[in-house]
């Protein structure tokens, strides 16, 4: 699948020289010389978040720098990862913009390969942190069925505890532990007990919700 990567920059010849370079490595590319432009694309009129798998951004724009469209984006909540490039050396800027996420932060000039990579790295690493998120998000959607005693069980449950053990600790019998743990399983479609525990921590599961 085709990877799809923005650059903005008011550098035409910069612009140029990125698209040919990261069209020469399999990227789709689309090039804005302004912040603006890019907010106003299609990108992000649609929900709010781009169809983007990393955004190479120049520091020092016209309008609104580099650190300044970072910010704007992360009030949006967009989850592709940022790079930003500069001619200047600013330490500062540098730290800024790295605190508001950015992946990384590279001086120009730079050579053609440590951008790509970083790039690459960059897009690796946003696709494992957006599996994480879903995993979660679909493990707590699992568990969102059960009820407030359910709940109390599982917890104990996921930290190891047994049966007999949790039944001294909420005040009911062995028993009836056992039937709440067998109605978590149907409810959540657990499989075993291995995949129940790994369902409350992938949501990491938190005892006293509800």
């Amino acid at each position: 699948m085709e990877r799809v990567l923005g650059v903005i920059d008011d550098d035409l010849a910069v612009r140029e020289s990125l698209t040919a370079l990261f069209e020469a490595n399999g990227f789709a590319v689309h090039a804005f010389s302004k912040p603006q432009h890019f907010l106003e694309s299609e990108f992000l009129r649609a929900s709010g978040s781009a169809e983007l798998d990393c955004l190479v951004v120049d520091l020092r724009l016209p309008g609104m720098t580099g650190v300044e469209l970072q910010r704007h984006l992360s009030e949006r909540e967009v989850d592709f990862p940022v790079i930003v490039i500069t001619a200047f050396g600013e330490v500062r800027a540098a730290v800024e913009a790295l605190k508001l996420g950015a992946e990384d932060f590279i001086e120009k000039p730079f050579d053609d390969d440590v951008l790509v990579t970083a790039v690459e790295n960059a897009i690796t690493r946003a696709e494992t942190i957006r599996e994480r998120t879903l995993q979660r998000r679909r493990a707590a959607e699992r568990l969102a069925t059960l009820s407030q005693r359910e709940r109390e069980i599982l917890a104990q449950v996921a930290a190891g505890a047994p049966s007999k053990v949790i039944a001294h600790n909420l005040g009911i019998s062995r028993r009836t532990v056992e039937i709440h743990r067998t109605n978590i399983m149907r409810k959540v479609n657990a499989q075993n007990l291995v995949e129940l525990v790994g369902l409350a921590y992938q949501a990491n599961y938190e005892p006293d919700e509800g």
